[in-house]
């Protein structure tokens, strides 16, 4: 046996959407508002994922010896070899004495004309 529409309810819901009150201008920025929310949760949920990867990523460090990526620190999960490169620093290290501070140093730099030619143009020259 179905059930009766429920005519009153309805009409009731008709009224307060369709009428200038509080109540239905309410209802419908509610509505409103819960359809952007369902819209756009999507977009905001892929947009913590993609920065969520790009931070994990820029903490993943491969490995010198093998190349396996890990958040590892000092030794490598899979073989088991230092996670420093050969040659890098340590996060300790200091600069021996015959390093140059680059901020102290002036570099200078000669220039030098050089005559090309197009294959298809004429060169051009000043007069001199």
């Amino acid at each position: 046996m179905s059930r009766p529409l429920p005519w009153f309810w309805i009409a009731l819901a008709a009224v307060l959407l369709l009428l200038p009150m509080p109540v239905g201008r309410f209802l419908l920025d509610l509505l409103g508002g819960l359809t952007l929310t369902l819209l756009l949760l999507p977009l905001l949920a892929g947009a913590a994922a993609w920065i969520g990867w790009q931070v994990l990523r820029s903490r993943l460090r491969p490995c010198p010896v093998c190349g396996v990526s890990s958040l590892a620190v000092d030794r490598c999960p899979a073989c088991g070899s230092s996670m420093q490169a050969p040659g890098s620093a340590s996060p300790g290290f200091t600069a021996p004495a015959t390093e140059i501070d680059v901020s102290q140093v002036t570099i200078n730099v000669e220039a030098v004309e050089v005559e090309t030619s197009d294959s298809g143009s004429e060169q051009h020259r000043s007069p001199g």
